[in-house]
C-alpha cells in the first residue's frame, strides 16, 4: 500500500502523540489542592492539615501540593461539603456533626453518649466502623483519609448550673445543624435553635441564646467564656472530626501516590490528637481560671435514658443506623 503525502501523515502522527504526551504529563504533574478548614491559625485540626498537606507534597516529589484556608474563608462547612463533592476543593477536615445531612450514616456519631470515651471513639473510628462509614462518605463524593480527634462536648450557658435535665428546661440553646441535635436538646426540655458558629458569641450575649453545646478548645477559642460562664460536664457528644478528600482529587493520583498521601494523613491524625489532648488540658486550666463556674455531673444517667426516643427515631428514619449502633456498642 502507497500511503499519500507521508510528510503531511507523520505531521499528523507527532501531533496526536505530542497531545497525548501533555494530557499524561497534566495527570500527574502537580495538583494545587486546596483545602478548607474552620479553625484558626494555631489550632490542633490547622496545625495538623498544615502538616498534612506539606508532608503530601514531599512524599510525592511536588505532585500534590496545596494550601489551607483557615477561618471558613471558603464557605460555611455546608458549603465545603458540596464544594468537596464536585471538587471544586480538594480536602477539607470536617466536624462529621453536620456531615450527616449528606450522608445518612455518619449520623450514628451524633447518636449522644454513643460513644464510652475518648479512647472508645479513637477504637470504633480507627477499625471496621470508619472503614464503613469512609464507603459510605465515598458514595457521595468524598473520602476521609484519616479521623481526628473532636473532643467531648458538654453544654454551657449565661445563668445557671446544668446538674438534671430539669435544669434545661425552656431554655435555649445554640446545636449545630442537624435534627439529630435538635432532637437531642428537646428531649432534656431545652429549645434547639440551629446557628451558624460565627453567630454564636453574640447571640449569647444578647440573649437570643441562653447557652450552646462544645469542647473545652472551642469554649476557650471562640471566647464564649466570656458571655456563657457556667459550664457543665455533659460530655453528651464525642464527635470525631475527618480530614477528608474529594473523589475527584483523589481518583486523579497514581496508586502509589495514594499509599503515600494516605500515610501522610495518618501521620497528621497522629500528631492531630496529640496537639489536641494539650490544648483541651490547657484550655480547662485557662477557663478555669478565668473565673468560670464549673460543674462535672457524676452520674448522667438520667441524660441518657432521656435520649432514648432519640435512638428510636433516628433508627426508625435510618434503618442501616443499627447496624452500625450495635458495632459501636459492641467495640471494647
Amino acid at each position: 500500500m502507497i500511503i499519500k503525502n507521508p510528510t503531511k501523515k507523520l505531521g499528523k502522527t507527532l501531533a496526536l502523540v505530542t497531545a497525548m504526551s501533555a494530557a499524561t504529563f497534566a495527570s500527574v504533574a502537580q495538583a494545587d489542592w486546596k483545602g478548607w478548614n474552620i479553625h484558626n491559625t494555631g489550632y490542633p485540626v490547622t496545625v495538623a492539615m498544615d502538616s498534612f498537606i506539606k508532608d503530601a507534597e514531599k512524599v510525592t516529589d511536588g505532585r500534590v501540593s496545596g494550601r489551607v484556608y483557615n477561618g471558613a474563608v471558603l464557605g460555611s462547612q455546608s458549603d465545603a461539603i458540596q464544594m468537596l463533592q464536585v471538587g471544586g476543593i480538594q480536602f477539607a477536615g470536617f466536624n462529621l456533626g453536620p456531615m450527616g445531612d449528606a450522608v445518612p450514616e455518619v449520623n450514628v456519631v451524633s447518636l449522644p453518649f454513643i460513644f464510652k470515651s475518648l479512647d472508645h471513639m479513637h477504637r470504633v473510628m480507627d477499625g471496621p466502623v470508619g472503614d464503613q462509614l469512609s464507603d459510605a462518605m465515598a458514595k457521595k463524593g468524598i473520602i476521609s483519609l484519616a479521623w481526628y480527634d473532636g473532643g467531648a462536648r458538654s453544654f454551657y450557658n449565661t445563668s445557671k448550673p446544668i446538674k438534671t435535665p430539669a435544669d434545661m428546661k425552656g431554655e435555649k440553646f445554640r446545636v449545630m445543624n442537624n435534627e439529630l441535635y435538635v432532637g437531642m436538646v428537646e428531649a432534656l426540655g431545652g429549645n434547639a435553635t440551629p446557628m451558624a458558629y460565627s453567630e454564636v458569641y453574640q447571640s449569647l450575649k444578647t440573649g437570643v441564646v441562653d447557652g450552646a453545646e462544645n469542647n473545652w478548645p472551642s469554649y476557650d477559642s471562640s471566647n464564649h467564656f466570656e458571655v456563657a460562664p457556667y459550664y457543665s460536664l455533659t460530655e453528651h457528644l464525642i464527635l470525631p472530626e475527618c480530614l477528608c478528600v474529594s473523589v475527584k482529587a483523589w481518583n486523579g493520583l497514581s496508586s502509589s501516590d495514594q499509599v503515600a498521601v494516605k500515610k501522610a494523613a495518618r501521620d497528621s491524625s497522629t500528631l492531630q490528637r496529640k496537639l489536641w489532648a494539650e490544648r483541651d488540658t490547657e484550655s480547662r486550666k485557662k477557663v478555669l481560671a478565668s473565673g468560670v463556674k464549673f460543674n462535672e455531673i457524676k452520674d448522667k444517667s438520667a441524660f441518657q435514658n432521656a435520649m432514648k426516643p432519640v435512638y428510636a427515631k433516628a433508627v426508625k428514619d435510618n434503618p442501616s443506623l443499627k447496624t452500625f449502633i450495635d458495632q459501636i456498642q459492641n467495640t471494647q
